[in-house]
């Protein structure tokens, strides 16, 4: 008969181990975790005690070791992505075809010149590579055109930083800041050679945030320009911009002189503070600011322009004033798709807000409350794929549009996210061979990569069997077009 196992009892000695204290458990556990994010190898997690006095420093010398092994690597991919873009430069050929301006025969039909027509190749190749490195990485097109100038800038204006980041002994944002600055400076290179030392010096002691203060003070003080001169030339930039955030919203950034940006935040900080003393105002300063900026913009309410004008007239004299702008109108142009049964309440489907993406259905229902106008959509019960346009406007051109925004919301090429109401439609079997206006040989694509398709070897084919749609790279790898985004 087998005999009972006896109770453990870690109260009293025995022959065997004893038993682990809590903070051996730990340091096993500490020792595992480093091996396997590979800041420690097994060997040494095996031969060392992690729970010796050198334990720590064993692991932030590995942790060390691991963040260079990364900025070399990163550096290593800037490098790689510069050569194809080079390589693309002293030989186009494989991204855009063989020169046509070699044929004795040739004759442009847009009439352009030869050196022309060289030029236009060399551009068009290079779009080609970026657009094939971005494909082949996942990244976006104007990453790897910005990694690929920050290389040849850094090659070329600053060795010293260059060298000091491909070696592992600054970070990718040190490199990327000091390229940003240095391809502002003038053709200069005793500037260039200023600026390399003062940047390398300070990217080895300094954290990246005060790296950036530094390096824009040394700038400063190795430009040959003058600040008036370069902010002429700056202005030239301005501009505004959106991007969209989480649960329904997104953040519209502008680009302005200084002084325009600090007069309309005066502006909106006046306005704010004023209708912070309304009784039972609730809204903090930070949400009152982004409602009146809002408002002036749209035209919805003007509430607190006394205040903003009173504000406004406090600016310095001599500060560019510029007129005051006409509010837009209230119910600006926008396309919010919304399924029938959400409309009714049947259902908690998401809307869909063109160029954006989903919003919320209290939203979706107002605006369409709004609306002055709507195109009936059928679409699959099951799937939601769109089926058939109501045809009740009759000018083809515009409904067809409408029907390819809705199949297709954004530019056809893999990885572009223009919204398809900006975008040309491309005819994929060429009007002048024969292919036919209609939503199954028409795509929307940017005018980027429309030039794309037909001034280099990227190609679009549609299967004919399942309709979808494929692209083949210059070099000849296969890429099948991005699924809807929503």
């Amino acid at each position: 008969m087998d005999s009972p196992a006896l109770p453990l009892d870690r109260s009293h000695p025995t022959d065997a181990a004893p038993w682990p204290d809590d903070a051996d458990v730990q340091a096993a556990a500490d020792s595992a975790w480093a091996v396997a994010l590979g800041l420690l190898d097994e060997d040494a997690a095996e031969a060392g005690d992690s729970s010796s006095p050198d334990a720590p420093a064993l692991l932030l010398e590995r942790l060390e070791d691991r963040a260079a092994a990364r900025h070399r690597a990163t550096a290593a991919e800037y490098d790689l992505i510069f050569r194809v873009l080079q390589d693309a430069a002293d030989d186009p050929d494989p991204w855009v075809g063989p020169d046509p301006t070699l044929d004795g025969l040739w004759h442009d039909p847009r009439g352009r010149t030869v050196a022309a027509v060289r030029r236009d190749r060399l551009d068009m190749a290079e779009r080609a590579a970026v657009a094939e490195i971005a494909v082949r990485l996942r990244l976006a097109e104007q990453t790897v055109r910005t990694r690929g100038a920050h290389a040849a800038v850094l090659s070329e204006r600053c060795p010293g930083v260059w060298a000091a980041f491909t070696d592992g002994l600054v970070s990718e944002r040190h490199a990327i800041e000091t390229a940003r600055l240095a391809a502002t400076l003038p053709v200069d290179r005793a500037s260039w050679e200023a600026f390399d030392t003062g940047a390398r010096d300070r990217a080895l002691r300094l954290s990246p945030a005060r790296f950036a203060t530094s390096v824009r003070g040394l700038r400063e003080r190795v430009h040959a320009e003058s600040v008036e001169t370069r902010h002429q030339r700056a202005r030239a930039d301005r501009g505004v911009w959106m991007a969209a955030e989480l649960d329904g919203m997104a953040t519209l950034t502008a680009f302005l002189p200084a002084d325009r940006a600090a007069a309309a935040m005066t502006q909106l900080d006046s306005t704010a503070r004023h209708l912070a003393t309304a009784e039972g105002e609730e809204r903090t300063l930070a949400q009152l600011r982004a409602d009146a900026f809002a408002d002036l913009l749209t035209g919805v309410g003007m509430a607190g322009d006394a205040a903003a004008d009173s504000s406004a007239s406090r600016m310095d004299a001599g500060t560019e004033r510029a007129p005051r702008p006409t509010p837009a109108p209230a119910r600006p142009s926008v396309i919010v798709t919304i399924p029938a049964l959400t409309l009714l309440g049947a259902d908690n489907a998401p809307a869909t807000l063109d160029g954006y993406g989903p919003i919320d259905l209290d939203t979706a229902r107002r605006l369409a409350g709004e609306a002055t106008s709507w195109i009936r959509v059928l679409t699959h019960p099951v799937t939601g794929t769109p089926l058939a346009l109501d045809r009740t406007t009759y000018r083809v051109p515009t409904a067809l549009r409408r029907w390819l925004g809705v199949t297709s919301s954004t530019c056809a090429f893999p990885g572009c996210g223009r919204p398809a109401r900006d975008c040309d439609l491309d005819h994929l079997h060429a009007w002048s061979e024969g292919g036919a206006t209609d939503d199954d040989n028409l795509d929307p694509e940017c005018r980027h990569h429309h030039r794309l398709r037909h001034e280099t070897r990227w190609a679009a084919s549609r299967d004919p069997d399942t309709g979808d749609l494929a692209w083949t790279t210059p070099l000849g790898a296969q890429v099948d077009a991005d699924p809807p985004p929503f």
